[in-house]
């Protein structure tokens, strides 16, 4: 009997040992991967946030789809000019940020990648310069061919040319999700756009129940379109996350875990390997905001359940 227990007491010491280890490769395979110090379990932590000026404020931070590529977008406190940054991974350490390539003299914002990496869609207040289209926050559209960016091009969506549009996520697809308003940003919630022999459609709402009379905003879309996650406008911002059913309805909708919803949030994104969950926070008053990250993998799962 004694013997038995010691044997069992061996197995699960070596068990444990190789989980250990394989923990232990895995954390540092990320440090090289993001070029981090330190990789967030379940509590979120901060993502480099010495790249933020002191005057300046934060908003949103997503990589390119082969993680060579880390774009950001900086405010004045005012929210009078957006702009975005870069920075890439060069001989293993991030280099000195940069503007993006496709940062225009106007506001820019809102960025997402495709998961191929080969399209990247942003937010841009700069001239549409086409008549019934106002001047505005729209989508542009950056396509990479044998290795180089295109210029951007507007994204025409026909029952949108005179609302503010921003944000937008892409699926596997090429169904674009992004948030609504009208110029003053009242009535903003979600909606979505799909391609038709090379021309996006008339948006349609999102339509989350529990949500319904609820504004919302800056979604991320999974490219299988399995889930969707964004901010619910209230008191504070708070990430939700809704799962679709094979009926096509969003179902299974919660905020995420207390940990994540602190202080205000916006701007998610999941990165392409869908083990992190990227955001913006911080207090509004104070105006300390932050891009955090934090271990996403096993809420996803649980949820999916």
């Amino acid at each position: 009997m004694i013997k038995n227990i010691k044997q069992i007491l061996s197995i699960l010491l070596i068990i444990t040992t190789a989980l250990s280890c394989k923990n232990s490769n895995l954390i540092e395979s990320y440090k090289t991967q993001f070029l981090v110090d330190q990789i967030p379990d379940t509590i979120p932590i901060a993502f480099k946030q010495d790249l933020v000026p002191k005057d300046k404020l934060i908003h949103r931070g997503v990589f390119s789809s082969n993680f060579e590529e880390y774009y950001y977008t900086i405010s004045d406190k005012n929210f009078q000019q957006f702009t975005i940054y870069s920075i890439q991974k060069i001989n293993g350490k991030w280099s000195t940020p940069k503007k993006a390539f496709f940062n225009s003299d106007y506001n820019d914002h809102g960025m997402s990648f495709s998961s191929d990496g080969k399209s990247l869609y942003f937010s841009s207040t700069r001239p549409v310069n086409i008549e019934g289209v106002t001047s505005t926050w729209h989508i542009w559209k950056s396509e990479k061919k044998d290795n180089v960016w295109s210029t951007p091009e507007y994204i025409d969506i026909p029952n949108l040319r005179d609302k503010l549009v921003s944000h937008p996520s892409v699926t596997n697809s090429g169904t674009l999700y992004f948030h609504v308003s009208n110029t003053d940003y009242s009535e903003m919630d979600i909606y979505s756009s799909k391609p038709v022999n090379g021309k996006f459609q008339n948006a349609q709402k999102l339509i989350v129940p529990q949500y319904a009379k609820v504004r919302k905003c800056t979604p991320y879309i999974a490219p299988e379109e399995d889930y969707i996650i964004f901010a619910s406008i209230g008191n504070q911002l708070d990430l939700i996350i809704s799962f679709m059913d094979k009926n096509g309805k969003w179902t299974h909708t919660k905020k995420l875990p207390e940990k994540v919803n602190t202080l205000g949030q916006g701007n998610p994104y999941i990165t392409p390997d869908h083990k992190f969950l990227f955001f913006a926070t911080g207090d509004h008053i104070e105006k300390n905001w932050s891009v955090k990250w934090v271990n996403i993998e096993s809420e996803l799962k649980k949820n999916q359940n």
